[in-house]
């Protein structure tokens, strides 16, 4: 092979080495977009659109269109779609109804006495075998014709509402991931973050209420968040102060705050959920962007993925991670403030945790003690099969993205294919173990 030839093939090996997870992330979408596979039914504008085309097509201007739906948001998105594109296009006898049967069943019998010679039902496919009892059993609409969406074929993994579901609930997760990344690649570990998730949510609604509670503003929001961060940010600046000054092996002291967090959450909440919070603070966690249709929590995380990407890969500071984590005593012999480092590193873990919290009480509207349980595992599992060595020294951020997106992945997967909370449990171990275990042997070869 030209040298040329080989230099670019050993560019792109370093390139990718990475990143080889992403491979198996592909894989698993194929695997459960094979499993989900099935007939989906249109909803919302899709389907008003449908059936818009097919009215305008076969439907005289002055038929009577009556649309039956059931009393959902869903549904009534549906049917104003439909309803304004068929004025929009000359029919003026379009009506609505909504409820169960019995509802449906009287607003066709109103719409039989009034006499129109053309009637058409048009409904969803949900609500296709009710529609046609309905015209069956009332007089005098046995000639009238029932419509609905074809149903056509399609995963239920990759529709847009599950995508943006998947992305949504490993926000959390990633996000915590991202500092527990540098911990990793410095050769520490931090177990306090699930319950500095939960002290964080807790704080943030506790400072909220004391703010003006329902009444608050976006200026009460803010500093509620910012409080709840930065104490979390202090308490991973404290387990770092134990690890440099003292010694004390990064499991113990973060064990200890772990303990420590959550009593204080559990303190805090004095046990129960703070639910006093105005509807705007949901914004962050299930408010989504009207332009491209993506959560915001998603944004977000995607933002701090590319400043943390930057951060490892473009700065000084994210060499001496590096460094810190491969070989503590050559880096404090080059000059590297080796404590400093982790101290960042920690209080960094610590700050992404509160921001964690402050999210998830974002998305549930409340704090509660009992928030980010086991979650500490979930973050080190995305960042292990990220391919982050639990040696330090060694990982990359976006691969930890890349895992977090399987933990989710498989997650779903899993809840798609009715598969029971238990065996997901076991699942998850052992693509921990494997994780682990491909490290291990990438290592000694």
């Amino acid at each position: 092979m030209a040298p040329d030839a080989t230099n670019l093939t050993g560019a792109l090996r370093r390139r990718f080495a990475g990143y080889g997870m992403l491979g198996v992330l592909l894989l698993l979408c194929v695997l459960f977009s094979v499993l989900t596979m099935q007939d989906q039914h249109p909803t919302g504008a899709r389907a008003a659109a449908e059936l818009a085309t097919e009215l305008i097509g076969h439907a005289e201007p002055d038929a009577a269109i009556l649309i039956l739906i059931r009393d959902s948001e869903q549904d009534r998105g549906f049917s104003d779609d439909l309803a304004a594109r068929l004025r929009a296009a000359g029919f003026t006898a379009v009506a609505t109804a909504a409820g169960g049967p019995p509802e449906l069943r009287a607003a066709c019998e109103r719409l039989v006495d009034d006499g129109p010679a053309d009637i058409w039902l048009a409904t969803l496919t949900s609500g296709l075998p009710a529609a046609r009892s309905i015209a069956a059993a009332v007089p005098g609409l046995a000639g009238a014709t029932v419509l609905a969406p074809a149903s056509y074929r399609w995963p239920t993994f990759l529709l847009a509402d599950n995508l943006r579901n998947v992305a949504n609930q490993i926000a959390v997760i990633a996000i915590v991931a991202v500092g527990m990344t540098l911990v990793i690649i410095t050769a520490g570990i931090d177990l306090s973050v699930g319950s500095l998730i939960a002290l964080s949510a807790v704080v943030c609604a506790w400072l909220v209420r004391a703010l003006g509670g329902a009444g608050a503003g976006a200026g009460a929001l803010f500093a509620a968040g910012f409080g709840a961060i930065a104490l979390c940010a202090l308490a991973g600046l404290f387990s770092g102060a134990m690890i440099v000054r003292f010694r004390l092996p990064p499991f113990i002291a973060t064990l200890a705050m772990m303990q420590v967090a959550s009593g204080v959450a559990y303190i805090v909440a004095r046990g129960r959920p703070i639910y006093d919070a105005p509807e705007s603070i949901t914004t962050l966690g299930r408010g989504v962007d009207p332009l491209a249709g993506v959560p915001w929590a998603v944004w977000l995380m995607l933002l701090l993925y590319a400043v943390a990407h930057l951060l490892m890969s473009r700065t000084a500071l994210g060499r001496y991670v590096y460094a810190v984590g491969g070989n503590p005593e050559a880096a404090r012999l080059a000059g590297v403030r080796t404590g400093a480092v982790l101290l960042f590193a920690y209080a960094l873990c610590g700050a992404l945790a509160g921001l964690g919290g402050v999210l998830m009480a974002s998305q549930l509207k409340s704090g509660a003690p009992t928030y980010g349980l086991m979650y500490e595992l979930y973050v080190i599992a995305a960042v292990v099969v990220g391919g982050t060595s639990l040696s330090g020294g060694e990982g990359r951020v976006l691969g930890t993205l890349i895992g977090a997106f399987i933990i989710a992945v498989i997650q779903n997967g899993m809840n798609l294919t009715n598969v029971e909370s238990y065996t997901q449990k076991v699942v998850l171990g052992l693509v921990i173990l494997g994780a682990v275990l491909i490290d291990r042997l990438r290592r000694r070869n």
